[in-house]
């Protein structure tokens, strides 16, 4: 019967239980070997005295990961700086000149018996491995780049990715491969976008005005109110304070809507402001269509022209407090009980004009006003808007009027006739012409510009 494999532990290798694996270790460790490559033993290594390094030099310590960092850049740096070696001869050895390493004179016995490490003489065919630096964290004379430094240098520049045309359709077949970049087309928009979304630190108050009603006031302040909302990360705010019963609100949202929801106007939040103390508690009187918000105007004829100007700078004051932009729907007019509060707290201003001879000659005669009434850096700064509302005839000298009205402001600029802005109804931005929709992003960026 077999004996168990603890009890025959001590018995020779031919009576064990196991007869021909022991004497295959037995003749493995007959030439004195102590390593067992059957079962992995490693042998028993004496560590050496880190007293000192090959050279003979005394070792620091690393006391930190930045220091151990530093040295290391400190080494590459020498050996980038290390000059070229002439070719060696053969049958010869290289001559090192690596922190003290062993000259090409001594031979391969008085190399061993050296302080260098066998393992560092310069062998023909052996790579040669450099030592660190004697002083842990010294500077290198001229310091490589580092990842918080330069991170840049370490990333390479990806070009923008174009969209549509020419250059978005080799793009799209290509898989990517080749990217000839954005045309000039994309980089205007792209240079418009990144000027509407510019952060802005505090709060600034456009109002938009003109001294005749329906040439298109309304419908720019949705239209640039909607684009600004589009590309800016916080949400702008309208308000109407049209004396006439306005219809901001019905044109952003929709007349069906917009009776639908609780129709709380400006009244409603004039009577309940010292309440209200948080965003939160505000947009119970707001509307909001997407992510532009709203203030209703009153529809009521007997209380529709009794906002004050107290009452304004109220609602303007607490409107600062939660909102970067604000558009004012001011009216028709700028002798309504309101306007001197509007036009006091206006950063700018958007003068509505239409393609008419009367319309040019009344929003120059608003400016000739503002200018005069002391609000000359308002007139200066102002932004006329020459909206083609009723698609005017060809009898009509448009350059005539532009030219009229552009030296006596900021920016001019001219919204094409569009049926989505023509129709007094709903403005939407997904129904409205390509060059409609870029008016107002041209609009809405000389906004944010005159923001200082």
């Amino acid at each position: 019967m077999t004996e168990p494999a603890d009890q025959n532990a001590g018995a020779p290798a031919e009576d064990a239980g196991q007869p021909q694996l022991r004497r295959r270790r037995d003749l493995r460790r007959a030439n004195g070997s102590v390593y067992d490559a059957w079962t992995g033993t490693m042998p028993e290594v004496t560590p050496n005295t880190p007293s000192q390094n090959d050279v003979g030099e005394p070792v620091t310590g690393r006391t930190s990961w930045a220091e151990a960092a530093a040295a290391a850049d400190a080494s590459r740096q020498s050996r980038s700086l290390a000059p070229v070696q002439p070719a060696m001869q053969p049958g010869s050895y290289p001559v090192l000149q690596l922190n003290g390493a062993v000259p090409a004179s001594q031979t391969r016995q008085d190399a061993r018996s050296a302080s260098v490490a066998p393992s560092d003489t310069p062998v023909e065919g052996r790579s040669v491995r450099s030592r660190r630096p004697a002083r842990a964290g010294a500077p290198a004379e001229n310091a490589l780049p580092d990842f918080i430094s330069s991170p840049g240098l370490f990333v390479k520049e990806q070009r923008p990715r174009p969209v549509g045309g020419f250059r978005g359709a080799i793009y799209k077949l290509t898989g990517g491969a080749w990217n000839f970049g954005p045309g000039p087309k994309q980089r205007k928009e792209d240079e418009l976008a990144r000027r509407i979304s510019r952060q802005l630190q505090g709060s600034y108050n456009t109002a938009v005005l003109s001294l005749k009603g329906g040439i298109g006031k309304t419908s720019t302040t949705v239209g640039v109110g909607l684009t600004l909302a589009e590309y800016r990360g916080d949400a702008p705010c309208a308000i109407d304070a049209n004396p006439d019963s306005g219809d901001l609100v019905e044109r952003a949202l929709g007349e069906g809507i917009y009776q639908q929801s609780s129709p709380r106007t400006i009244t409603d939040l004039l009577e309940n402001i010292d309440s209200i103390d948080s965003l939160t508690a505000l947009a119970r009187y707001m509307h909001h269509a997407g992510r532009l918000h709203l203030i209703a105007g009153e529809q009521d004829p007997e209380v529709s022209d009794s906002l004050t100007a107290e009452e304004y700078l109220r609602i303007r004051k607490l409107i600062s407090s939660y909102y970067a932009v604000a558009l004012t729907d001011c009216g028709t007019g700028v002798t309504h009980n309101a306007m001197s509060g509007i036009l006091q707290s206006a950063d700018n201003l958007v003068i509505a004009a239409g393609y008419a001879v009367s319309g040019a000659k009344r929003a120059r005669s608003t400016l000739h006003w503002l200018a005069s009434h002391g609000y000359e850096d308002l007139a200066r700064n102002a932004i006329v808007v020459i909206t083609d509302k009723d698609e005017v005839s060809s009898r009509v000298d448009k350059d005539a009027i532009e030219g009229h009205l552009a030296g006596i402001c900021r920016e001019l600029i001219a919204v094409p006739h569009d049926r989505g802005v023509a129709d007094g109804d709903l403005v939407t931005l997904d129904v409205l012409k390509p060059e409609t929709r870029r008016a107002y992003k041209e609009i809405a960026a000389a906004i944010v510009d005159g923001y200082q």
